[in-house]
């Protein structure tokens, strides 16, 4: 059974490419959006929380935007 917040979800943007699938998703209701990665190659996958003003960035470089996000986070702490 689905709940309210899973059914509002909407996929902003898909791609797929040599293996790496990326996929923008919004919540209208949080106004949260993020970003789902996921590598066929090694199995592996990660989840983004994106600011809105940057998603379309990070959904064409999650790898780089990852990155800038720990960077910022250790800076912060």
């Amino acid at each position: 059974m689905s709940t309210a917040a899973e059914t509002e979800v909407r996929e902003l943007d898909h791609r797929n490419n040599d293996g790496i699938d990326v996929t923008l998703r919004w919540s209208p209701s949080t106004e949260r959006v993020w970003i789902d990665v996921r590598d066929d190659h090694s199995s592996t996958s990660f989840r983004l929380d994106v600011d809105p003003r940057e998603a379309l960035e990070a959904f064409h470089h999650p790898y780089a935007y990852a990155i800038r996000q720990d960077a910022d986070h250790a800076l912060a702490a």
